[in-house]
């Protein structure tokens, strides 16, 4: 066949050659890639989450949601998001996410909607109520990501819901670390569900912190509630600890830099240590919450036949504070309770007078 390209008639033979085998292999690599492209478009396998392609949806921005938020936002995904009390949802409004009315129509403008609310009556609220819940307005496909520390029950209740209403999906992904650990992208996330979900949404989930996955339906919350009851063993011995160190005449600050290297170094103690020293109470996690879920763990038990009398202990403290109003302080405040306890005040004051060690 002759030549019919002017610069290959300008070439010579050997220069021609090695044209036609430089385009050919081009032309190759380009029909491959195409059927790469459409064999992975036609298997029925959803795309790589991205911010080209998924829109997301939030429900529940408060301590730990709006940070989460932020995430999203700053990696370029359109957010839309919905929380009862506006102000809360402001400075995400400001950074540029779109505000919906109720948990419905959250979910009628995204491909994935998660959730981050008080009590599992509030999970069952926006999520599966007929007339406003985020399922009923869900697209065909879309997903559905709860990350309450909430029943494992109703969280495989959710599962059957999203699947049988409209072929949807959902994962139970409670998450810990507290309101540093949502700041600085690195919290711990316990996942359950079907771990294809799972891994397709990795993207997001890695934006947020390290995904765990546990099992099916349930599993996450399951981690999530054993994780809570380590937490609140610690956090008794923590307090503990520090209480003896002030009745010992020990300078308490000097005792827990001294402890975080060793054997009693815990996340505890580096998150809450300095902020029991300083008074600050302020919440990175609420007492009315850890209460909560602590009550939802001797539930477990319960169904567990399990006897497990270190969480016993914790819950009974941390009820104390509550019954003492202090139940929207953040959990370090358990200090509060022991020093109740031992009429002692490591914030100074008259009570707060170590004895003399021996």
């Amino acid at each position: 066949m002759p030549l019919q390209s002017p610069l290959l008639r300008s070439l010579s033979p050997h220069h021609s050659s090695f044209y036609l085998s430089s385009l050919s292999l081009r032309l190759l690599r380009r029909s491959m890639a195409t059927a790469t492209t459409t064999t992975t478009a036609g298997s029925g396998e959803p795309p790589i989450v991205s911010p080209s392609n998924t829109r997301v949806g939030w429900i529940g921005t408060g301590v730990m949601g709006r940070s989460m938020c932020s995430h999203l936002i700053k990696a370029g995904y359109t957010l839309t998001v919905f929380n009862r009390t506006l102000s809360k949802a402001q400075p995400l409004l400001d950074l540029g996410a779109h505000l919906a009315h109720s948990p419905l129509a959250v979910a009628s403008q995204s491909d994935v909607v998660f959730s981050i609310v008080g009590y599992p009556s509030d999970v069952r609220s926006v999520l599966l109520d007929p007339s406003s819940g985020a399922l009923a307005g869900l697209r065909p496909g879309g997903v559905l990501v709860d990350m309450t520390t909430s029943e494992p029950s109703l969280a495989s209740e959710i599962s059957s819901a999203a699947a049988a209403s409209k072929g949807c999906a959902s994962v139970d992904a409670p998450v810990s670390g507290g309101d540093r650990g949502a700041k600085n992208g690195t919290l711990a996330i316990f996942a359950g569900g079907e771990e294809s979900v799972v891994r397709r949404l990795n993207p997001l989930f890695s934006l947020l912190g390290k995904v765990n996955y546990m099992g099916g339906p349930g599993r996450g919350q399951f981690a999530k509630l054993a994780n809570q009851i380590t937490i609140a063993s610690t956090m008794v011995g923590l307090v503990e600890g520090m209480i003896y160190a002030h009745k010992a005449g020990l300078d308490v600050g000097l005792f827990l830099s001294a402890i975080s290297s060793g054997a009693a170094g815990s996340k505890s103690l580096d998150l809450y240590g300095s902020r029991i020293l300083e008074r600050d109470f302020e919440p990175g996690f609420f007492v009315n919450h850890f209460v909560k879920d602590l009550g939802i763990c001797l539930k477990e038990c319960q169904n567990l036949g399990l006897a497990l009398p270190g969480l016993a202990l914790a819950q009974q403290l941390y009820l104390s504070l509550k019954a003492h109003g202090e139940g929207n302080l953040g959990t370090q405040a358990l200090i509060l309770a022991l020093e109740r306890l031992n009429n002692v005040c490591l914030g100074g004051g008259a009570s707060s007078s170590p004895a003399p060690a021996g």
